[in-house]
């Protein structure tokens, strides 16, 4: 277990100073149809999440810790996917449009409020859905900004739109299950299991999410 934590901390160390939310593709999106935008975009959204959006990751990690149910994590997480999914349409509608440097350190602070939740708190209070959902509209935003450098074609908008949704969605649950089968599953009855797994790890999310904020602030 040690091993594991010390292997979870290495990887966060030397992969946190990552830029938040780079996606970069050359797409020739003029000459897809319809149904290849879709499936393009489904593909796009999941590597935004898997390999590529480590505060995405970060953030669900720390409602899995929390939770002893897999069915109570799945529903946190489809929260969270209807709230960052009405924030990324209004704003890539253009009926919102805010700025990149409120919205990064916001989304870093939000992991960092999980992670302090998940140190000193032992069960999952009932206005945990509402914050959820509060910090699923915050990285909606941020989810807007790469659609925003990605460009989606406009005979096929809406379907890119609901592709990079879905996509998003098939990678927070690929974390989950992922999680489920390696960890909670095994270790989660544990009497150790807190003390010894949901708190370090959380102290190094905490941290690394707490970099995050100021150096996004001040970048």
């Amino acid at each position: 277990m040690k091993k594991l934590i010390i292997a979870i901390a290495l990887l966060l160390y030397f992969i946190s100073p990552a830029a938040a939310h780079v996606i970069r593709y050359d797409l020739d999106k003029d000459k897809l149809s319809g149904g290849q935008v879709f499936w393009k975009y489904i593909v796009l959204g999941f590597e935004h999440i898997i390999p590529l959006g480590l505060d995405h990751i970060l953030f669900i990690l720390c409602i899995f810790f929390i939770n002893s149910s897999l069915k109570a994590v799945i529903l946190q997480a489809s929260m969270f996917t209807l709230a960052h999914s009405i924030t990324l349409g209004l704003a890539t509608y253009e009926v919102i449009n805010p700025p990149a440097q409120v919205v990064e350190p916001l989304i870093a602070l939000s992991i960092v409020l999980l992670a302090l939740e998940n140190i000193f708190t032992t069960t999952v209070k009932p206005w945990r859905m509402g914050v959820v959902f509060l910090f699923g509209l915050i990285h909606g935003m941020g989810f807007a900004g790469v659609l925003g450098d990605l460009g989606i074609p406009r005979k096929a908008f809406l379907a890119g739109l609901i592709g990079f949704n879905i996509g998003v969605e098939l990678g927070q649950i690929a974390i989950i299950l992922a999680m489920y089968l390696l960890v909670s599953r095994n270790f989660g009855s544990a009497p150790w299991y807190r003390r010894r797994l949901v708190i370090p790890v959380s102290v190094v999310i905490g941290l690394v999410a707490s970099y995050w904020t100021v150096e996004r602030i001040f970048w």
